[in-house]
């Protein structure tokens, strides 16, 4: 299995509004990060898309490693 590039050694805060539908880039490669540009195309990764039950500020993976896609959980924690 390929891994995602990483696009950044933390969380990108992102503001959201309720009932909205976002595509969270899971490859890495997008150059609007942490949105999916489909950059993906032609790899085996595909964008999470997912839909802000509120209106807030929510904290999206920047380095692809996240057990909880597409909210960040502190993976980069442990990256090198």
């Amino acid at each position: 299995m390929f891994k995602p590039t990483i696009a950044q050694k933390g969380p990108y805060g992102v503001d959201v509004e309720a009932g909205k539908k976002y595509a969270w880039c899971a490859c890495g490669r997008s150059s609007k990060q942490p949105i999916c540009d489909g950059s993906h195309k032609g790899s085996a990764f595909l964008p999470t898309v997912f839909q802000a039950e509120e209106t807030k500020t929510v904290y999206l993976c920047g380095c692809k490693r996240t057990g909880n896609p597409p909210f960040c959980d502190g993976s980069h924690a442990g990256l090198d």
